[in-house]
């Protein structure tokens, strides 16, 4: 509720105003384009009040007096109202214009900048925080931050036009128009009356969207678990009652409303009332003009829309300033990673990879890691051997800098990570997760993600991980459709996939994070054959539990308890290390039944 209580300080006005200015200087053209036809909209819309006040001194009341109306009156009185309504209609045209197309770039151009924060900012960042709010931060939040553009130039071309009606209704008659004003105060009133409880209801609300979007996301995210473990009432109970209290706040905030619209309508009609009383009592004392009076009253009925358009531009002020400190969170945040200059060094043959007193934690005082040190010298393998949550996948997660150690070091070609520019990293390093991800794209796109590879490498890749005959059996082969998260595939499919997306970039290090374990131990004798073979110049770093997979590396480090209990070949860890062979045993014939 932090972000509410400040929202209720005094300076949410401020705050919104400058939000404004902030897409005011992004877009100044497509805003004074809006803006001139907003007050083109409200000149045109006073030249009514005076053209209606000049046909009732020169047409309608001439009619009466003499019976009859000149044709050439009629036709000056109707281009005059003609030639004011199509000119209107061009400032709204102009200002509705404008304002959209303002409104939709802003939201645009901050959609885009917070997904490119999504995507820059660290692993550790994400994991702090829910994918549903980040969501909303780029839906929700960015349409209210920019909610307030589509009353602005309105509200803007209003306040011309109040002015200029003003300063008319006191040439037109100074006494009808200190008395059509003093309904002034009473619209100020109501309209403060109507921030005052309307703003903490909208606050509120927009608060609710970012829950509700969380609590859908994770349902439909974690549908199977929801589906086989038979929790769909609970889910639906804990998504209703966060929907019901966003509905009661909403009708809350639609009740107010509903009250202060009729309310602040109702007010100016009095003060007509009040003008025209007046009025005839001035008209029959000769002190005015019928023509004046019927100006005035006028004047006065179209003085209460620049007060209610400004009302509905402070009324978003609220929603939207939520919605751009929500935002700007996001773009302005860092996470906790910092990087250098260094660049990786062009070269064909396999990376040497350090790793030096390494130490991290995802709970402070139950650290996962805790002086991790190893090396493994160009076009070497590399087995990591340990049990479920000793650190292997985390261990990759730190090679790959997707997160950062508390403690210690890791080098590639002797550059620390931390050192490297951004992306520098990517070109020479590639990780294959246990958890394969494929975007709703073609075979093509999910092994190139938009690169410019020719198809033949492409097969090359998709050959080395043993999936061009699956491919070949597709419908339409590589230009196939996979659907959302490649739903059609076997999660084996789906690893190999993902294994040559990395091989066809041809990483210099290359970590496979138990990347096979779907994959039936035949095919998977067959892929690291393959990568031996062919990626004979690429370092390899494997998280491996099958021992086909272990004897193919040179060398075999076990973790435990945090730290690396043994290393060397396989088989000499199986003859001295008896937790090393208890460990690998297990997972043999728990792969063997699973396979008989």
């Amino acid at each position: 509720m932090s972000d509410e209580q400040a929202v209720l300080q005094g300076s949410t006005t401020r705050e919104g105003f400058a939000v404004l200015g902030h897409a005011i200087r992004r877009e100044p053209g497509i805003f004074v384009l809006s803006t001139i036809g907003s007050v083109l909209f409200a000149v045109l819309t006073v030249a009514d009040a005076w053209v209606l006040g000049w046909a009732t001194d020169y047409v309608v009341i001439p009619a009466f007096r003499d019976g009859e109306i000149g044709a050439g009156l009629l036709w000056a009185v109707l281009g005059l109202f003609v030639g004011v309504a199509i000119l209107r209609a061009v400032g709204i045209v102009a200002r509705r214009l404008g304002a959209g197309i303002m409104q939709f770039r802003m939201q645009a151009h901050t959609r885009r900048a917070v997904t490119r924060q999504y995507l820059t900012l660290p692993m550790e960042w994400h994991q702090r925080h829910p994918t549903g709010q980040l969501l909303s931060n780029a839906y929700s939040d960015v349409e209210a931050a920019w909610g307030p553009i589509a009353p602005l130039p309105m509200a803007l071309g209003t306040v011309v036009m109040m002015v200029i009606a003003v300063v008319q209704m006191l040439l037109a008659d100074l006494v009808l128009a200190i008395v059509g004003l003093v309904v002034f105060p009473a619209v100020v009133v109501a309209n403060l009356a109507y921030q005052r409880l309307a703003s903490p209801l909208m606050t509120h609300a927009q608060g609710l969207r970012a829950e509700v979007s969380e609590i859908a996301h994770e349902s439909f995210d974690g549908a199977m678990v929801v589906k086989t473990l038979g929790r769909e009432s609970e889910e639906t109970a804990r998504f209703r009652a966060k929907a019901h209290a966003l509905r009661d706040v909403n009708i809350r905030a639609g009740s107010i409303r509903a009250a202060f619209d009729p309310t602040l309508a109702s007010l100016p009609n009095v003060g007509v009332l009040v003008v025209l009383a007046v009025g005839v009592s001035r008209v029959m004392s000769g002190a005015t003009d019928a023509g004046d009076v019927v100006t005035v009253a006028y004047l006065l009925t179209i003085v209460s829309f620049p007060i209610r358009a400004i009302g509905w531009l402070l009324g978003e002020f609220p929603r939207s300033v939520v919605g751009f400190r929500r935002t700007q969170s996001v773009l302005a945040a860092t996470g906790s990673m910092t990087y250098g200059d260094e660049r990786m060094r062009d070269a064909s043959q396999g990376a040497r990879l350090e790793v030096d007193d390494l130490h991290y934690a995802y709970d402070p005082d139950n650290p996962l890691l805790r002086g991790v040190s190893f090396d493994v010298e160009p076009g070497r393998t590399l087995a990591v051997v340990g049990q479920t949550a000793s650190g292997k996948s985390t261990l990759t997660s730190l090679m790959t800098r997707l997160v950062d150690p508390d403690a210690g070091r890791i080098r590639i070609d002797g550059n620390d990570l931390r050192d490297l520019a951004r992306g520098a990293l990517a070109g020479s390093v590639a990780l294959v997760p246990q958890t394969a991800f494929l975007f709703d794209d073609t075979v093509r796109g999910n092994v190139t993600l938009g690169d410019d590879i020719p198809d033949d490498e492409v097969w090359a890749a998709l050959r080395a991980a043993q999936a061009d005959g699956f491919v070949a059996a597709l419908g339409s082969g590589l230009d196939t459709q996979l659907g959302e998260r490649g739903t059609s595939l076997s999660g084996g499919q789906r690893q190999r996939l993902s294994l040559a997306r990395a091989l066809v970039r041809h990483p210099r290090l290359l970590i496979l994070d138990d990347a096979t374990s779907a994959v039936d131990p035949e095919v998977e004798a067959r892929i690291l054959a393959t990568l031996r073979e062919n990626e004979k110049d690429s370092t390899l770093v494997v998280v491996a539990y099958r021992k086909a997979t272990i004897g193919l590396a040179d060398e075999v480090i076990h973790l435990a308890d945090g730290r690396i209990a043994d290393r060397g070949t396989h088989a000499e860890l199986l003859e001295r290390s008896p937790a090393y062979a208890r460990l690998v045993n297990a997972y043999e014939q728990a792969a063997h039944e699973e396979h008989p």
